[in-house]
């Protein structure tokens, strides 16, 4: 096939860290075609056969690459994706990367119904989620957005609870702090732009179905 008939290749944006790290081992074990080596401060990285390309992202950039077009394809958390409310196709979750976004408080709180709390502050990196949920539950919290470490609100009076992800629990208790409730369950999900969807189905169909065995295989 000659260069001006080739396929274009697939662009997929990974969100930098230990995601992108199980996401290129999935994408090994399904036999597409990853980058050799961490690319060194390269954030674009394409595959040994030129049929994909890799964006190294920051998590929370890859939903809106991949709404916009930037991208063909991402990986991320269901966390990060339900926060930005980006307008994108969800065909297949992830065997990995289960986390949980929980509220939590000091322990004496534990046993306070929220629709006692008067006007609670809640410190977060999630405000979109926290909003809705205390929204629905006709409550009047005051959301306060955080991009550091939430468990100090707290700590230093900033905040009466957290909403926050929780894998272990360990940060949390290292603190003085426990979950009260699940607000989301999370785990690593593949997302799609809707326009890439159509225009590049074959190819994008193709992996979704190689990602779909690879799984099953390892359940």
């Amino acid at each position: 096939m000659s260069p001006a008939t080739s396929p274009s290749p697939l662009l997929m944006a990974l969100p930098k860290g230990r995601l992108a790290e199980q996401s290129l081992a999935l994408l090994a074990r399904a036999g597409l075609s990853v980058p050799q080596g961490n690319g060194g401060r390269k954030l674009v990285l394409e595959s040994p056969d030129g049929r994909m390309g890799y964006v190294m992202a920051k998590p929370w950039d890859v939903p809106t690459f991949v709404e916009y077009g930037a991208a063909d394809l991402g990986i991320c958390g269901l966390d990060v994706l339900r926060e930005s409310g980006r307008n994108v196709y969800e065909p297949l979750l992830l065997p990995f990367g289960h986390c949980r976004l929980s509220l939590a408080g000091p322990q004496e709180r534990a046993y306070t119904p929220l629709r006692y709390e008067s006007q609670p502050r809640i410190a977060t990196k999630y405000p979109r989620l926290t909003t809705a949920f205390f929204r629905q539950r006709g409550i009047n919290a005051e959301v306060i957005a955080l991009s550091g470490s939430v468990e100090l609100g707290p700590v230093l009076g900033l905040a009466d609870l957290i909403v926050d992800l929780v894998e272990t629990g360990s940060t949390l208790q290292a603190n003085g702090l426990v979950e009260f409730r699940t607000i989301l369950e999370s785990q690593a999900v593949l997302i799609v732009n809707r326009a890439a969807y159509r225009l590049k189905s074959q190819p994008i169909q193709a992996l979704i179905e190689k990602l779909r065995e690879a799984i099953d295989g390892t359940a």
